[in-house]
């Protein structure tokens, strides 16, 4: 197979990174959740008390503590911080509620934009996020914008913090993240917004294996061009 790029690209909760990873286990390539980079600094922000808002303080915390990534065998992203890998800390509520917080800063995106390129220069990569398509990799192979009907995004979510034994409801989880659209789409580095050569795909009542089959028809008219 050619070097490939397949930018994936939507909402909070549109089953991005589920349907990311499996698709890259499928292709044998690596996976980049892009997400987990920036909740990896949101949970450097939260252990040190560091206001998100706060630009300057969110880039020296980064400087003392840098941050590791690393692949495991099945080619998924593992982060590290202070030596110990942080993957599985990285969904609490506390994380998500400053992540799109600090992801507004540009020092902050330059910074992660670079190590994300650096991984699609090594291999070939399954990338997941908010700017793949339009910012990180602006030229990637395969560019799609995954979207679902926002209740459906909340139990979703509610069902994914539930099984790591937080107590949510579906519909504090629908207002948390109408407010996380806005404030993706709002904001003026890098705002979400569909690439217009992207391949918009509605995940709302289809299985992961449903919309990991419409990538892959996707992506394989364009290994065959």
């Amino acid at each position: 197979m050619r070097h490939l790029r397949i930018a994936i690209d939507g909402p909070a909760g549109a089953g991005k990174s589920t349907v990311a990873r499996e698709l890259a286990r499928r292709l044998g390539i690596m996976y980049v959740d892009t997400g987990a980079m920036y909740r990896s600094v949101a949970w450097l922000a939260v252990k040190y008390g560091i206001p998100p808002s706060d630009e300057e303080a969110v880039v020296r915390l980064l400087e003392e503590h840098p941050l590791h990534f690393e692949t495991n065998e099945q080619g998924e992203l593992q982060v590290y911080a202070e030596g110990h890998n942080i993957t599985a800390e990285l969904r609490t509520p506390e994380v998500s509620n400053v992540v799109s917080q600090l992801a507004v800063h540009p020092r902050v995106r330059a910074l992660l934009t670079d190590w994300q390129r650096a991984f699609s220069r090594m291999r070939s990569v399954v990338m997941d996020g908010r700017d793949v398509g339009t910012v990180v990799l602006p030229d990637a192979d395969v560019k799609i914008f995954l979207t679902a009907d926002l209740r459906e995004r909340a139990k979703r979510r509610e069902q994914q913090l539930r099984a790591q034994g937080f107590e949510v409801s579906a519909e504090d989880l629908c207002v948390q993240l109408a407010d996380r659209d806005a404030r993706d789409a709002g904001r003026d580095t890098a705002p979400l917004r569909r690439a217009h050569d992207a391949h918009q795909i509605d995940s709302t009542g289809k299985t992961v294996g449903q919309v990991v089959e419409e990538i892959l028809s996707i992506v394989e008219r364009v290994v065959l061009q």
